[in-house]
């Protein structure tokens, strides 16, 4: 298996396993990422994932032997290639449940996809990120709509057309990464973001990044009708009035307390 899962106490760590190719793309990991997404069901065991790397390195982007491939494909097979790729960046982004991502040695080419994709990114201080693909003749297409909106327009004007490597803290200045630390000190402020995450209730987190989807995507009154339907809906919901009515007792609610939606 390219990827490797271990599910404990409502966290889900989420290996890339392909050390010897510095866990590169291929079409199984493709398929085995995109499995794993469209899996992971809102009120399930697992509350929170945490996306890693193998080895020395996040991920390096696309495979060699798949990228050689690729240059004998037609354009229909690019686009049917492409589609695939696409769907797994999609079924990651809309994760009912916060991701986070370990980001050491570097994140290339759909490797900053994966980044981007993340809710929250703990990177490795001297972790190195590059949108490489002009320097191969072609573009940080599927992984454009999710890096975009992490580092805006301008960021990627410069960096799509450079290609350039930049820092992990260039990376956390443009809000591609959310905390820096040094490689032995990642998994302790990485621990602390779960302990985080596991006291939100669960479902409100799912709906909450459902919010920020739509109303970063919508504008005037659309965004401003869905908001006042979120807020009313969550507050006549079973896991609201729980939250409300636990803090309003000065209680646990129960996802605390029992560890439950």
């Amino acid at each position: 298996m390219t990827l490797q899962i271990e599910s404990s106490g409502g966290v889900a760590r989420v290996t890339l396993n392909r050390p010897e190719v510095r866990n590169a793309f291929d079409e199984a990991l493709i398929a085995e990422l995109t499995a794993w997404a469209e899996s992971v069901q809102p009120g399930g065991a697992d509350r929170v994932a945490v996306l890693a790397g193998a080895g020395k390195m996040f991920c390096a982007g696309a495979d060699l032997a798949w990228m050689s491939k690729m240059v004998a494909y037609t354009r229909d097979e690019n686009v049917r290639d492409a589609r695939a790729m696409a769907r797994m960046f999609e079924a990651l982004d809309r994760l009912p449940i916060p991701l986070i991502g370990r980001v050491h040695g570097a994140a290339l080419g759909g490797g900053v996809g994966l980044a981007a994709v993340c809710d929250i990114v703990v990177a490795a201080e001297d972790a190195a990120f590059g949108f490489t693909e002009v320097k191969l003749g072609i573009l940080p297409a599927v992984i454009s709509p999710y890096a975009i909106a992490k580092i805006g327009p301008s960021a990627a004007r410069e960096l799509f057309l450079t290609g350039a490597r930049f820092s992990a803290a260039r990376a956390r200045e443009i809000g591609l990464v959310h905390a820096v630390a040094e490689e032995a000190d990642m998994d302790r402020v990485i621990a602390k973001y779960v302990n985080d995450l596991l006291t939100s209730a669960p479902k409100a987190a799912a709906a909450a990044k459902a919010l920020i989807a739509y109303v970063s995507s919508s504008h005037g009154t659309a965004a401003i009708e869905y908001t006042i339907d979120a807020i009313a809906d969550r507050r006549v919901s079973k896991e609201g009035q729980e939250g409300m009515g636990a803090f309003l007792a000065r209680r646990p609610p129960s996802w605390i307390s029992r560890g439950s939606s």
